[in-house]
């Protein structure tokens, strides 16, 4: 019989991530203010910020993503990603330049890049087929509920208590040890009978496994496509700058990234249930071209209030997206599911940077509405592109 129900392991990693997003992005939002401001980068260094700890990422998420394919690294990896992330966040308050900011978010999504792999794929064997987008909305949507905390957290810090951008992210170091004290306690059984792959659907001989994974060369186009929709994606740090141009002030800003992430927080698991119910490719499609109207809607904006109303319409592009993206990997064959998970989100990650760099130089060269326009045309294709694969 199959579980309808969410299995322990899903709700233990949920809380893990709340705890974790919620150091996370008391400290994501206010990167933009310390970078222009005191440390005086640019719009470039903002686009190569996310796009190049991404890319250095993606080489432990191949590794990662090979070694969580044996069940004992998994609990090892995932503890140590955490933790790692957990002592990079804080240091970069003490950060005297641009590239030592950057340099710290690459350790930090070094992180993140080992032990995403992995954990994906302890919620992938753990759940049935017909539950996978949910398993994952549940995921995601405590992950978006540590994102709503944490920038609430760092406005209150900023406009009540009267801190700098530099004291609040070295105060994330407590939920960051949170989140590592919870993971230790969740991962514990890992690895033990009976834990991984309790109802599974996909084979376990050699032959039902070459059989799925058949099914991984007519969805090549697919995934390609979800790779190239990373590279379409305008970088939420530029994201956040042009709203500042649009003349939100800087200390509203943790404030609307918390309202970004209630949208997602309240949207993943309808999303997932809906990835469930019409299958992740369609879901995928409609985020595609939602994200084409919010580029579109966000360029031409004329008013603080407008551009803050179509920016929380990026929170539902990400309901779309997320959730839907790792049903369709967890679909591939259990014996190599970590090494897809792996390959998924390396590819993301390289595709990351070279999106981060484009937007960034383009943003600079010609102005913030021009790259949202490249961002909103190139969704558009993908759309077309995306009608013609298979799933």
């Amino acid at each position: 019989m199959k579980r309808t129900s969410l299995p322990p392991v899903v709700r233990q990693f949920g809380l893990v991530s709340f705890f974790n997003d919620l150091a996370s992005e008391m400290v994501y939002p206010l990167l933009p203010a310390l970078i222009t401001t005191r440390l005086g980068g640019s719009a470039l260094t903002l686009g190569a910020l996310d796009g190049i700890a991404d890319a250095i990422a993606a080489g432990m998420k191949l590794a990662a993503g090979r070694l969580s394919d044996t069940v004992h690294w998994r609990r090892p990896l995932v503890v140590t990603g955490y933790t790692i992330a957990a002592v990079a966040r804080p240091v970069m308050a003490h950060a005297s330049a641009a590239w030592q900011v950057i340099a710290l978010r690459a350790v930090d999504r070094t992180g993140k890049g080992m032990r995403n792999p992995p954990r994906d794929t302890v919620i992938a064997d753990a759940t049935s087929p017909e539950i996978r987008g949910r398993a994952f909305g549940y995921h995601r949507s405590m992950d978006h509920a540590g994102a709503v905390a944490g920038p609430l957290i760092a406005w209150i810090m900023l406009s009540a208590a009267g801190m700098d951008p530099a004291q609040v992210i070295a105060w994330s170091v407590i939920p960051g040890v949170l989140a590592v004290a919870v993971v230790v306690w969740a991962t514990r059984k890992i690895g033990q009978p009976n834990i991984e792959m309790q109802d599974s659907a996909e084979p376990e001989s050699a032959d039902g496994a070459a059989e799925a994974d058949s099914g991984i060369h007519s969805s090549k186009s697919l995934l390609g496509l979800i790779m190239l929709f990373a590279l379409a994606r305008f970088p939420e740090t530029l994201f956040l700058l042009w709203l500042q141009a649009t003349g939100v002030v800087v200390a509203l800003v943790p404030a609307l990234w918390a309202a970004l992430h209630i949208v997602r927080t309240l949207g993943s698991y309808p999303g997932g249930w809906l990835s469930d119910q019409v299958g992740p490719r369609f879901t995928m499609l409609l985020g595609w071209g939602l994200y084409a109207m919010v580029c579109l809607g966000l360029a031409m904006a004329p008013t603080p209030l407008v551009a803050t109303a179509w920016f929380l319409g990026f929170g539902v592009v990400t309901v779309l997206t997320e959730s839907p993206e790792r049903a369709f990997v967890a679909g591939f064959a259990a014996r190599r599911r970590g090494t897809r998970f792996g390959i998924y989100h390396a590819g993301v990650g390289l595709a990351g940077l070279a999106g981060g760099l484009m937007f960034g130089a383009v943003y600079t060269a010609v102005g913030g509405a021009i790259a949202l326009n490249i961002g909103a045309g190139l969704a558009v294709l993908l759309v077309a592109a995306g009608m013609f694969t298979r799933q």
